[in-house]
């Protein structure tokens, strides 16, 4: 009996380790990805400087800079804690048209959008590993209103963000 407690446990512990891995390959997230990716590896990447702010959402990908999280300034507690040696930053961006946009990264990090003082969360997320220009991808529903942009817990003291709409915008 103690031996088959021993091999349940075990089959368990290894189904729930292969169940917590995720997924590798860029045929791998939930949703196409071809215009993030293409953004996020475009060459003209705007380089900006963490705190910066947009008059409107960048028609293409950014490459923010990133700093240690006590050095960044961050606008709202960050909902996840960054980890010791991470860095993180931030955008404003002050005019949006409402509607249903992709938040995707070029590494993993932790993302928090906030707009009209409140954390969003998204309406979906897809990740996967192995996939060479992107690592996660989010949508959110934004309103007309102005929306700071957070990452922490970037390994890196760079990363790229896209931010696109789901056509149709109205």
């Amino acid at each position: 009996m103690r031996a088959l407690t021993f091999l349940a446990a075990l089959t368990l512990g290894a189904t729930s380790a292969l169940a917590a891995e995720e997924p590798s390959g860029c045929d791998k997230f939930k949703w196409p990805i071809h215009n993030e990716r293409a953004a996020l590896t475009a060459p003209d990447r705007a380089k900006l400087a963490s705190g910066s702010e947009q008059a409107v959402v960048p028609s293409s990908a950014i490459t923010l800079a990133l700093v240690a999280p006590q050095e960044a300034g961050l606008p709202t507690v960050p909902e996840r804690a960054p980890k010791d040696g991470s860095f993180a930053g931030f955008t404003r961006i002050k005019t949006v048209k409402a509607g249903l946009y992709t938040i995707s990264l070029s590494a993993g990090a932790w993302v928090d959008v906030v707009q009209n003082g409140r954390l969003l969360k998204p309406a979906a997320f897809s990740g996967a590993t192995d996939c060479e220009g992107i690592r996660k991808t989010m949508k959110y529903e934004l309103s007309d209103k102005p929306f700071v942009l957070q990452v922490s817990g970037a390994k890196e003291n760079s990363i790229s963000i896209a931010i696109l709409p789901i056509w149709p915008l109205e």
